[in-house]
């Protein structure tokens, strides 16, 4: 007679659920940039790659508040990207929750094909738009990192998808790799959509919160062209070159020269502020937190 099969034990289930992802520590290349607020300049890059992507840019042509509130969708944003990174274990449930807001969002792009934000495709594409970003990055307003750090930065990257729910098996599993994928994906997905269009209009109106000052929503006419002209310089500097070409954007020797030079003012300004300054709130919250930790447990020893 055959063996039957057994009922599953209560064990089971645990043993074939796959392990929680683990939270960012100190140590790590992530931790260490993510929240440098050098980012703030490089940040709409990333989104510039990500809405070149038809299906991206639609979901966000369609369901983003970006006209409407771009200042709360900018700081949402913001905060949601430091969570993943500096939120310990609020990480793990700021992933499940993007993956909740994201399964309402779908629609048809403009070539009449079909999409939803969480098409294993479309989903990490997005994310892994932040590694020649970071790697961009690191060149013109920090340092460039070296081999060993690129290795470290993408695995941490890898790290980081397992937090949002993107499977490894939906991106490059190495760095070589991803460059095959990232230049392909240039190549025969990418175009400059709707939203990056906008996005890189100088003249795009973008009004202060009610909330504002007084005196900043008075000098706002004044502050806000020049302010969009180097948003939107950096932002197209950063951008890796195949990228810019595809989206037929225009870069000249010498703005090459005035993105070095920005660089290195940077580069040159940063280390004088104030810690609280040259860090974005929850990461310098959490590099204190980790600094007290650290001095309290040399101080038992």
């Amino acid at each position: 007679m055959p063996d039957l099969p057994t009922a599953p034990g209560p064990g089971d289930a645990a043993r074939t659920r796959p392990p929680e992802p683990l939270p960012f520590a100190p140590g790590s290349v992530l931790w260490e940039v993510a929240g440098d607020v050098r980012m703030l300049f490089a940040l709409p890059s990333a989104l510039v790659l990500q809405v070149a992507h038809p299906a991206v840019g639609a979901g966000v042509d369609d369901h983003s508040v970006f006209r409407t509130d771009p200042w709360g969708r900018a700081q949402r944003s913001l905060q949601s990207l430091q969570l993943w990174v500096y939120g310990g274990e609020q990480a793990l449930e700021e992933g499940r929750r993007l993956r909740r807001l994201h399964k309402t969002i779908s629609g048809t792009d403009h070539h009449g094909r079909a999409y939803h934000a969480l098409t294993p495709a479309y989903y990490a594409w997005v994310h892994a738009t932040a590694y020649p970003i970071f790697l961009r990055a690191a060149e013109y307003l920090s340092r460039p990192l070296d081999k060993d750090e690129q290795h470290r930065l993408y695995d941490e990257l890898l790290q980081l998808g397992d937090i949002l729910g993107i499977r490894r098996r939906d991106m490059p599993p190495t760095p070589e790799t991803y460059w095959q994928y990232f230049d392909a994906m240039v190549h025969d997905e990418l175009e400059a959509t709707i939203v990056v269009r906008e996005l890189l209009d100088p003249h795009r109106p973008v009004t202060l919160p009610d909330r504002s000052p007084a005196p900043l929503r008075l000098l706002w006419p004044l502050l806000h062209p020049p302010l969009a002209r180097l948003n939107i310089f950096v932002t197209t500097g950063l951008l890796p070159p195949a990228a810019r070409e595809r989206l037929g954007l225009t870069w000249s020797a010498r703005d090459e020269r005035r993105l070095r030079r920005f660089g290195a003012v940077v580069r040159r300004t940063l280390p004088l502020l104030p810690e609280r300054l040259r860090y974005l709130p929850l990461s310098y919250a959490a590099r204190r937190s980790a600094g007290s930790s650290s001095s309290r447990t040399r101080a038992a020893r």
